[in-house]
């Protein structure tokens, strides 16, 4: 891949112009696709910028990486999700790797004792509603109990404190992402959500990667591209 002083002094006049998630405009030479693994930090918005007055002094992921024009967030992560985030300059992966059947897992921390009733309750799925609020069944998945906590960093929000009762960790495996579905399964199942880490996309993983922290990829293995 040309470093950007190898690229034309056309292309680069562009890169500096066009903000991220802006297309490169048809008829100008093609920019390599460049793709990139994120930890998104509770309290980002997976995404650059916002047209809403309410929304203008949240952290966005600009400002945890220096992202090249163009760059989209493949998904999203809500406000109080944590984990793994793809990103990407090609419009065409971001489809890919958000078509069904591409794996997300999931570690969640619940308020309650994960019970085998609750996890046969995640694998067969749930009646809920989506955002727009039309009725619709979550797909099967795969749920397990998570024997010990994962070793993250301590959330910059404090849990609430165990005096309030037990917490353990399960583990979701969806092919699907509606909008707060794993919160949406794990409240069904009598076990609110109350931390949610994704750990996978396909085959990449979280790993080492620091809350914050970002790491140029060569491509995303297991997502179908």
């Amino acid at each position: 891949m040309p470093s950007p002083s190898q690229l034309p002094t056309e292309i680069r006049k562009l890169q500096v112009a066009l903000p991220n998630d802006t297309a490169v405009p048809e008829g100008l030479p093609a920019v390599p696709h460049r793709h990139f693994v994120l930890h998104k930090p509770y309290g980002c918005l997976s995404q650059f910028r916002s047209e809403f007055k309410g929304e203008r002094n949240k952290q966005f992921l600009g400002a945890l990486h220096d992202f090249p024009p163009g760059t989209m967030a493949i998904g999203r992560l809500d406000e109080a999700s944590e984990g793994l985030l793809l990103l990407t300059t090609d419009g065409a992966l971001s489809a890919q790797v958000r078509s069904p059947g591409v794996e997300k897992e999931y570690y969640a921390q619940v308020d309650g004792l994960v019970t085998d009733e609750a996890l046969a309750q995640l694998r067969t799925g749930f009646a809920l509603r989506a955002a727009d609020g039309m009725a619709y069944h979550t797909a099967p998945c795969q749920a397990r109990r998570l024997a010990e906590a994962p070793p993250f960093a301590p959330r910059t929000r404090k849990i609430r404190d165990e005096r309030h009762g037990p917490t353990s960790w399960v583990a979701i495996v969806l092919t699907e992402g509606k909008f707060r579905q794993v919160r949406k399964m794990t409240a069904a199942a009598g076990l609110p959500t109350l931390r949610l880490v994704r750990v996978r996309v396909g085959g990449v993983w979280l790993s080492d990667l620091a809350p914050g922290e970002a790491r140029e990829v060569a491509a995303f293995a297991g997502c179908g591209g």
